[in-house]
């Protein structure tokens, strides 16, 4: 089966990279989120939540060493849900991020 046929189509820009990372956000309303960040690109993420948001719901991510950053959900599925950055991330920050998380691990 080919994903052609389903109309889907690979629109990251960035590859991502695998993460563990337990961390808080903030969605719709104010309402508080527990995420659990499973890729990561210095554009977008992939997390793990509880809580099933539509796409297009913004939300505010807490990130190791960086801070919060916006962001809007562009898909959620089975408990998972990815995310893509308002701002990407700058590449000296991106790398202060991946320092963070490696030092987690």
């Amino acid at each position: 089966m080919q994903l052609e046929s389903h109309g889907f189509s690979e629109k990251r820009v960035d590859a991502r990279i695998p993460v563990f990372h337990r961390t808080r956000a903030v969605g719709p309303g104010g309402q508080p989120l527990s995420l659990v960040i499973v890729d990561l690109s210095a554009s977008g993420l992939m997390a793990r939540c509880d809580v099933v948001l539509p796409a297009g719901s913004p939300i505010q991510i807490t990130l190791p060493a960086i801070g919060v950053h916006s962001a809007v959900v562009r898909w959620s599925l089975g408990g998972r849900m990815g995310c893509e950055l308002d701002e990407p991330i700058s590449l000296e920050n991106y790398y202060e991020l991946l320092t963070a998380l490696a030092r987690e691990a």
